[in-house]
């Protein structure tokens, strides 16, 4: 562990709506107490991402998920900042071969949690579902093909003022936002093993330029192996898959004594087709994600191949 005294404050960038705000206070709390650094030496850096700005449109049809990450980008590149805070579900699966995931901080509830109904059968017929996310629309509709999805962006407290205004009977969140956000009576969690999360979902990341080599050592300090792990297996499966943000796919990561299962499910956008299928391998096995991926494509029909890119 690299603890030589800092020469001056580290600079946290991260966007800047109120999750990603406790987001960041999370690592700079974790990251001082590792180092016994006083508060002040990791000064919280925000940034009002493209994609907080545009919330009258799906992510998919302004830019996808580069959108919450290309301020934070430049400022890496142009080094304004010495490493950056992201959720990792919102995080492209591509990134810049100058940047690392660096750490990987210890994940939150993964599921999501219903908001406006006890359970989704208790849903009433015909009721509008609001969410932009492909994955929760398709889910839906494969569970209530007799909802209707309407488009809903923008952070909690937007999303549930939207809810509140009668713009949508019924939306869900994060439980991991929530809870981050001290909003833990908010709705109905659904089990992760009959609802299943995002890839990545609950997981915060904490990324550097490769090159800041005393950077990475301080962030190693916070790392937690096991959500580390299951991260890059969930992203190298949205990798092998060729998801993108049109993509329905989400996966459960249970993790044993020396390997990690993989379940995951991926559906055509109407939620019509659902293919699941599921995969154990050690954490450092590169190729399970992608047996994974191959197993889900090739058992699926071309409704749903048609919005992957994989092999």
């Amino acid at each position: 562990m690299n603890t030589r005294t800092l020469e001056r404050p580290l600079r946290l960038g991260t966007r800047r709506s109120p999750l990603a705000m406790a987001q960041a206070e999370e690592t700079r709390d974790r990251l001082c107490a590792a180092h016994g650094w006083d508060e002040s030496m990791v000064e919280i850096v925000p940034v009002t991402a493209s994609g907080d700005k545009i919330l009258d449109r799906p992510l998919a049809e302004i830019g996808g998920k580069a959108l919450w990450t290309k301020e934070l980008d430049a400022w890496l590149f142009e080094g304004e900042i010495d490493f950056a805070v992201h959720s990792m579900k919102d995080v492209e699966t591509l990134r810049p071969e100058e940047f690392c995931i660096a750490a990987v901080l210890p994940r939150a509830d993964v599921r999501d949690v219903l908001v406006g109904a006890p359970s989704i059968h208790a849903i009433p017929p015909g009721a509008r579902v609001g969410t932009s996310a492909p994955r929760r629309a398709a889910q839906m509709l494969h569970a209530r093909p007799d909802l209707k999805i309407v488009g809903f962006r923008g952070n909690v407290a937007t999303r549930l003022a939207k809810l509140q205004a009668d713009e949508a009977d019924v939306t869900l969140l994060a439980a991991a936002g929530l809870q981050r956000l001290g909003e833990t009576g908010v709705g109905t969690p659904l089990s992760e093993f009959e609802w299943l999360p995002a890839p990545a979902q609950g997981a915060i990341g904490i990324e550097c330029l490769v090159a800041s080599e005393d950077v990475r050592g301080w962030l190693a300090a916070i790392d937690d192996r096991p959500t580390h792990e299951a991260v890059l297996a969930e992203r190298g499966l949205l990798a092998a898959l060729g998801g993108n943000c049109h993509s329905p796919i989400a996966v459960l990561t249970t993790h044993h004594e020396s390997s990690l299962t993989l379940r995951a499910a991926i559906f055509s956008p109407d939620g019509a087709e659902r293919v699941e299928a599921s995969e154990t391998f050690a954490p450092a096995d590169a190729e399970g994600p992608k047996r994974l991926a191959h197993r889900l494509l090739s058992q699926a029909p071309e409704s749903v191949t048609v919005h992957f890119s994989g092999e």
